[in-house]
């Protein structure tokens, strides 16, 4: 007589399709998924309880090893809060340098996602287009800060220093040519039978429910809400910007997949309109030499390419804060996985863990 027994398998912590050391204890009805446990804390650094030994500038190099994929917007939500605080007139200058490496570093952490995305799915090629064109990317960064991975750019009152000398012509002459590169993108993976059977209808779910999780980014957009900071909360100068906040209608993986893509041609345009208005002038303004925000705290929090980051500050008016914590959109992102696992198959366990886009830094930082 035919019989299953329930199997209790371990995906990760040391498995390529989990992004990094995470776990998940899933538990088997033959190839299908009645229970899901996420096991996280592998990779905890505590990052937030160093920080109350650290001032505000000694703690931006530690936003760069949260999310590792987007250093910069991890750099600009820390000094955005403590600029908040302190009421500090940010140069024209270095508001168009932020917006600049900001969007760049959304069009790098899409690229790293949609290259990884395809590999986990099965497909070799588009994992080496998307880090070839990331490399442009940077290289742009290392001229710019002298890092590839982990940038400190950022500076409370403005950036660490301005853009060298032909640098804002390189990134102008890289607009058309990311552009041409997505048109191949679209060409080489969008319209494949392989693809669309892998990932459409995977994965779905309905706005209240992502609003219920707390989702955001392509996470919640997928689902019809258009929700966007840099369009519904502005800050920086992102209101001088004509762009498009991508939407879904499905909620499923193949329309988080499509957004991630468009998204990238939005970012081309702030770019594009970045460089036709950044001015000359400064690119630090006047910050106090050392910073004492005042007693209070506050909440401020911008879009990353993986959704809502936000930086509570809670200051006693000394150089360290007294408590620091983050908003990371993986980690909230990730609750929503247990609900979408049950009843899928091991295959679509990868389709759906890769379409959330978590990075374990971010996650467990």
């Amino acid at each position: 007589m035919l019989r299953t027994e329930e199997l209790l398998l371990n995906v990760g912590p040391q498995h390529p399709s989990t992004h990094g050391v995470f776990r998940i204890i899933v538990k088997l009805d033959g190839e299908i998924i009645r229970e899901a446990i996420p096991v996280m804390g592998y990779l905890h650094r505590g990052t937030e309880k160093l920080a109350e030994n650290l001032n505000y500038t000694q703690i931006i190099p530690y936003t760069d090893r949260m999310d590792y994929v987007s250093a910069m917007t991890n750099n600009y939500v820390l000094v955005n809060a403590v600029e908040r605080m302190l009421g500090l007139q940010i140069p024209e200058r270095a508001e168009y340098l932020r917006i600049l490496v900001m969007e760049l570093q959304r069009i790098a952490s899409h690229l790293v996602w949609w290259g990884t995305y395809l590999l986990d799915i099965g497909a070799m090629s588009p994992f080496l287009y998307a880090f070839r064109d990331r490399e442009m990317i940077i290289d742009f960064f290392n001229e710019l800060c002298g890092a590839r991975l982990t940038y400190n750019y950022m500076r409370v009152g403005g950036v660490k220093w301005d853009a060298p000398e032909g640098w804002l012509d390189k990134i102008r002459a890289f607009i058309p040519y990311m552009k041409s590169k997505l048109e191949e993108y679209d060409r080489l993976v969008s319209g494949n039978e392989i693809f669309l059977a892998r990932i459409k209808g995977v994965g779905r779910y309905d706005a209240d429910t992502a609003i219920a999780y707390g989702l955001s980014g392509a996470n919640l957009r997928c689902t019809g809400v258009k929700w966007d900071l840099r369009k519904d909360q502005p800050y920086s100068i992102y209101d001088r910007f004509d762009f498009d906040v991508p939407v879904g209608t499905n909620g499923d993986c193949y329309d988080r997949y499509l957004i991630r893509l468009e998204e990238i041609v939005q970012s081309l345009r702030i770019i594009e309109q970045a460089l036709d208005q950044i001015p000359e002038g400064d690119t630090m303004g006047k910050a106090p030499r050392v910073i004492k925000p005042p007693e209070g705290d506050i909440y401020a929090p911008i879009e990353s390419p993986r959704g809502e980051i936000g930086c509570f500050i809670m200051s006693k008016g000394r150089p360290e804060p007294f408590r620091l914590k983050f908003r990371r959109p993986s980690f909230v992102n990730l609750q929503i996985l247990p609900k979408l696992l049950v009843g899928e198959t091991m295959t679509n366990l990868i389709t759906i863990l890769g379409g959330i886009d978590i990075v374990v830094g971010e996650v467990d930082g």
